[in-house]
């Protein structure tokens, strides 16, 4: 069998990866089909995620990307988790992921209305989310509190988990939007405030068109194999959230090749890709929370030491941000409330990449300038370094 070392799965991460300066994208599009996709649970994350790859940083080069061309397009997909794709990769993730997840966000609200046991129902959950949709197409975008005030039945109460100990009531406008944008019926718009928030305004969409789920699975593992291979059936069961029988006949389907990894497991590549990668001048980066550089695999050994972990990660497994020096991660970084980005490093590197690692931190806080971020997922590094 084919071995491709662990080396090499650090050079094929920063060319692939558009990590190294040599390789930087022009466009946000480029970036997000070279990793897949971004995650966008912590808005900023997606702009910190683009700019450390794009030749020039800019803000506005996302926020177009975003709202303007709709070139980029935020799914609830993998994982149940929000994403941020591709315009032209969309329908895939759509029909391989996030399809399942919206049905199952339906059912869930569902429940929660009959268990509530006023009436309510997919008659009514339907009568609301045309209601909704209409108020948002006479105003071409709106806040979920403005609909709520232009849709009565946005407004209406329900008791979730009723006779248990968790029982409380809450307003239903927030779970209405949330399957309406899961379903792909309206969309994220621009947010209210920065390109930091998180309080998006929404405008209306048009549903993906319906794809077959086993062919979409098998197009999404290739893309993934070609920016993440090699990897195990476990990093992409993980990464994508499916049962391991989907896992495998989506690597069948698409002809991934096995290779043998330096841990002595087997991986996969898309087919034919064995070439030893073309080595880069040594670079570093400086990667936000939840950059799909480091949450890419399940098992993260050949980039990141297990005793970092610690530092690194919240309870619930979230990677703070980091700092890379060629293909591992070498510590973690924050941004001080004056806005002076300060990192510390969890081993010795050398002059060298202490000096790129400066140059990068110099880069960041050019394009950033004074906004300010705090990631959504606090590590104990990131909160060490702002204290």
């Amino acid at each position: 069998m084919h071995g491709i070392s662990d080396a090499q799965r650090r050079s094929r991460l920063g060319r692939r990866h558009l990590l190294a300066p040599a390789v930087r994208a022009a466009s946000a599009e480029s970036v997000a089909d070279a990793v897949v996709a971004l995650h966008a649970t912590d808005a900023a994350t997606v702009f910190l995620s683009v700019c450390a790859r794009l030749s020039e940083a800019s803000v506005g080069a996302v926020e177009r990307a975003l709202y303007e061309e709709v070139s980029l397009v935020r799914l609830l997909s993998m994982r149940n988790t929000l994403f941020t794709v591709s315009y032209g990769l969309a329908p895939y993730v759509d029909a391989s992921n996030a399809r399942a997840v919206a049905a199952k966000e339906r059912r869930n609200f569902l429940k929660h209305l009959r268990d509530d046991g006023n009436g309510l129902d997919a008659h009514w959950l339907a009568k609301t989310e045309e209601e909704t949709l209409a108020a948002l197409t006479a105003r071409g975008s709106a806040t979920g509190s403005e609909l709520s005030a232009a849709v009565p039945a946005l407004r209406t109460k329900i008791t979730v988990f009723p006779g248990k100990k968790q029982e409380t009531v809450q307003g239903v406008a927030t779970r209405v939007i949330r399957v309406m944008a899961a379903d792909g019926l309206i969309r994220r718009d621009r947010p209210r405030g920065s390109w930091t928030s998180s309080q998006f305004r929404w405008t209306a969409a048009e549903p993906w068109p319906a794809r077959e789920t086993a062919a979409a699975q098998a197009e999404l593992a290739l893309c993934w194999l070609r920016s993440y291979g090699p990897a195990t059936e476990a990093d992409l069961k993980w990464w994508t959230g499916w049962g391991l029988g989907q896992v495998r006949q989506a690597l069948e389907t698409a002809g991934a090749e096995e290779v043998r990894l330096d841990n002595g497991a087997t991986g996969w590549v898309s087919p034919g890709d064995m070439e030893p990668e073309p080595d880069l001048k040594p670079w570093a980066a400086l990667l936000p929370a939840l950059d799909p550089s480091a949450m890419g695999w399940a098992d993260r050994g050949f980039h990141l030491p297990a005793e970092y972990r610690t530092a690194l990660f919240d309870r619930a497994g979230n990677i703070g941000p980091t700092v890379w020096w060629n293909g591992r991660i070498v510590g973690g970084w924050a941004q001080r409330a004056d806005g002076e980005p300060v990192w510390r490093l969890l081993t010795d590197v050398g002059r060298e990449a202490t000096t790129a690692i400066e140059a990068e931190a110099s880069r960041l806080s050019g394009w950033v300038g004074e906004t300010r971020v705090t990631p959504r997922f606090r590590t104990p590094l990131e909160r060490e370094l702002t204290a």
